[in-house]
């Protein structure tokens, strides 16, 4: 854990600030602009950029990959170059729930991989482009992006601990269990060997 030098108040409206952005659901606003329908009655229902590209949309999917990361990693940064660094991990994980419990969808959001890796990158690139290529790698290999995820999450604290980031554990630690959480049902077909492949239009 960083020291705590930030002001409670700053940190409380820096939490609530990061919330807001995060929660922001890019991949449901994009595919509405470009008239793809509505994204939460497409395959597998979520937000992000693996159901995004279920509408053979590549353009939307990587649009909303990128925005998804951007706004952990801008809420960090803005947090960082006003406070300390105390605020900018307090602004990750406050980006992090936005993202996953969104207030205007019913706290019902998307899984977290891309503002994990956005987060990440903007507090220590190094892990964050270690984490990203883990995750790249692992897609390669085995077309399957909810195991990219859990594989690259999983590998964060070793890449943590690794890289000299021993006082980002307790953050990485608390979001890679709940992208662990929120990717139970993906879990549960990886177990019975029937999660879809990248590509794949099926939930």
């Amino acid at each position: 854990m960083p020291d705590l030098t930030t002001a409670p108040g700053a940190l409380a409206l820096t939490c609530l600030l990061a919330y807001l952005l995060g929660s922001v659901p890019f991949g449901l606003v994009i595919t509405r602009l470009m008239g793809l329908g509505d994204l939460r009655r497409l395959g597998s229902g979520n937000i992000g950029a693996t159901n995004v590209l279920r509408t053979g949309h590549k353009g939307a999917a990587l649009a909303t990959l990128l925005l998804d990361a951007a706004k952990g990693g801008v809420a960090v940064l803005i947090a960082r170059a006003m406070l300390a660094e105390d605020a900018a991990q307090l602004a990750a994980l406050a980006a992090f729930l936005g993202h996953i419990f969104p207030v205007w969808l019913g706290f019902r959001g998307g899984k977290g991989v891309a503002t994990f890796l956005g987060t990440l990158i903007a507090l220590a690139w190094p892990v964050g482009l270690a984490v990203c290529a883990t995750w790249a790698a692992t897609a390669l290999i085995t077309r399957i992006s909810s195991l990219a995820a859990l594989v690259a999450t999983a590998s964060s604290t070793l890449w943590l601990l690794g890289l000299g980031q021993g006082r980002m554990l307790a953050l990485g630690a608390a979001l890679t269990l709940l992208i662990y959480q929120r990717h139970s049902a993906n879990i549960a077909r990886l177990r019975a060997g029937t999660e879809p492949r990248i590509g794949s239009r099926k939930a």
